[in-house]
């Protein structure tokens, strides 16, 4: 502990010089009167420098009550429900009809029309490949608040594709989306600092009524050990995913709530289709076999998640029911596994054709228990003889999806943030998946995910899904680690109505209140 004491000392110095520079910057102005406002302060950990909501991967825009979509997720129920569409319908899954709500303005006083969101879309499908693959449209047609959408193939699940963060609906004949959206959403941006944080303003003629705060500010930091010290303090009032090992601290702070739920998110190592070693199937089951999942829920999360075998949650219609007895693991079976793809261990060294396993591992710092997990991952490997090397990166999907000199990559995933599998599996595994960092291209698993993409019937979907998920078990295409729990922690004598969603969408909504 006391190793940890001058790096936290550190940063809390450094967090309260920056909050006082913005402090005395804001003392300059002869306006400045010390503040009535109702206003939150919430911390997240993952920074942006853009906010154009159409391909800002964090979903700030979303997150911080801008931006909405068209349709949002019921978590209760796992369907999808109204927001910005009052209705939508579909005969024969390719030709859709969505009925808008006409009691909505931009925050700048227009009114959302068909025109608009139409416009909204189309900018979203030319600003992301990602958005054209799930999407699937072909043409767009407005009348009134009507929308009339056909989609490239029959899609039934199209509607819950419309949930995605990177279809909210803005004013795109506003000059500045990257800095300053216009969204629909509760709170109107007034300043935005790359990196750093966003303020927010009450928009007063927000169509499900304006919140009862005045303002919010929303701040990024990475660092776990800033985010509780700075909620500790009294700097924040909620933060997003404190530090695991000062929750008991913080529960003892007077008035302090901390919340934990399961989410639809699974922390994952993520393979490298493409590099020679990780092609070997009985290498990939080796790696598998040396996750200590258990071992890390207890010692790096502290309890508050579950060991994965598959990417869902045990707890989803969807989810196959392994059998955790056919599976092998520890170092024994590691070892068994690689001597089965040609491996000896020779003078402390797993050796292949004269030349060592050695394995480049990618992680990063804006999720806490990743590194730490490689870490452990990178311990277990070299006991036997396996060279595993940790390169920090900043931003995982870009740099995934550009470069391929990495062998595997410890990834945190939203598997079923749309209430389906079909979300994670397009995304993942399908060859034009927005999330297929692996570069899996298995002619048997897209046949099985393009069936699923075509079927209505939930039980026959659910059915397709376990198929799925079973084919990429047994074939180890990415080992899962855990669920994680998400935390938050806040001044729960000052903050009212905060909710903690499952889905990590839903944050800065207008009924966010204080005492």
């Amino acid at each position: 502990m006391n190793k940890k004491t001058p790096l936290l000392v550190l940063t809390s110095l450094v967090l309260s010089a920056g909050l006082l520079s913005a402090c005395g910057s804001s003392e300059t102005s002869p306006a400045a009167q010390p503040s009535t406002d109702k206003n939150v302060h919430f911390l997240y950990n993952f920074s942006t420098n853009s906010l154009d909501p159409h391909v800002d991967s964090s979903y700030v825009p979303l997150r911080a009550g801008i931006t909405e979509t068209l349709v949002r997720l019921d978590e209760d129920n796992l369907t999808v429900a109204p927001w910005l569409a009052e209705s939508w319908e579909s005969e024969d899954g390719q030709h859709w009809t969505i009925d808008l709500r006409d009691d909505v303005t931009f925050q700048n006083g227009k009114p959302m029309t068909g025109e608009s969101v139409k416009a909204s879309l189309e900018r979203a499908l030319t600003e992301s490949a990602a958005i054209q693959n799930a999407l699937k449209i072909d043409t767009i047609e407005a009348e009134g608040d009507k929308l009339e959408i056909t989609t490239t193939q029959p899609f039934p699940e199209f509607a819950s594709e419309l949930v995605n963060p990177n279809t909210a609906i803005i004013d795109v004949s506003e000059p500045d989306i990257v800095n300053k959206p216009i969204g629909t959403g509760p709170f109107k941006l007034t300043s935005f600092t790359p990196g750093s944080k966003l303020e927010l303003d009450r928009y007063d003629e927000y169509w499900d009524g304006a919140s009862p705060l005045d303002s919010v500010t929303f701040s990024f930091n990475e660092d776990a050990n800033a985010r509780t010290l700075a909620l500790q303090s009294g700097q924040v009032d909620v933060v997003y995913r404190p530090e695991v090992e000062s929750l008991e601290s913080l529960k003892a702070i007077d008035g302090m709530t901390v919340e934990s739920t399961s989410t639809f998110r699974v922390h994952q190592l993520t393979m490298n289709m493409q590099r020679e070693s990780i092609k070997d199937l009985n290498v990939r089951r080796a790696l598998d076999a040396l996750i200590d999942r258990q071992g890390i829920v207890d010692t790096i999360l502290l309890g508050y998640g579950e060991s994965a075998i598959g990417p869902f949650l045990p707890s989803l219609p969807f989810a196959p029911t392994y059998d955790k007895s056919a599976s092998q693991s520890g170092e024994e079976a590691a070892v068994h596994y690689l001597k089965e793809a040609g491996y000896t261990l020779q003078n402390g060294v797993m050796t292949k054709d004269g030349k060592p396993l050695q394995l480049t591992l990618l992680t990063y710092s804006a999720r806490a228990d990743l590194p730490l997990i490689a870490q452990v991952f990178q311990s277990d490997a070299k006991k036997i003889g396996i060279d595993v090397q940790i390169r920090q990166i900043d931003t995982p999907e870009d740099y995934m999806a550009s470069n391929r000199d990495w062998d595997i990559a410890t990834y945190s995933n939203l598997t079923a943030p749309r209430g389906d599998a079909g979300y994670y599996l397009n995304a993942t595994y399908h060859p034009k998946g927005a999330l297929n960092f692996s570069g899996s291209e298995d002619p048997e698993l897209t046949a099985i995910i393009d069936e699923l993409n075509l079927t209505v019937d939930p039980e026959k979907r659910a059915e397709l899904a376990e198929k799925a998920a079973n084919y990429v078990h047994d074939n180890v295409l990415n080992s899962f680690v855990l669920h994680p729990g998400t935390i938050v922690a806040y001044n729960g004598k000052k903050i009212k109505n905060w909710v903690t969603t499952r889905s990590e969408y839903y944050m800065i909504t207008n009924k966010l209140d204080v005492m």
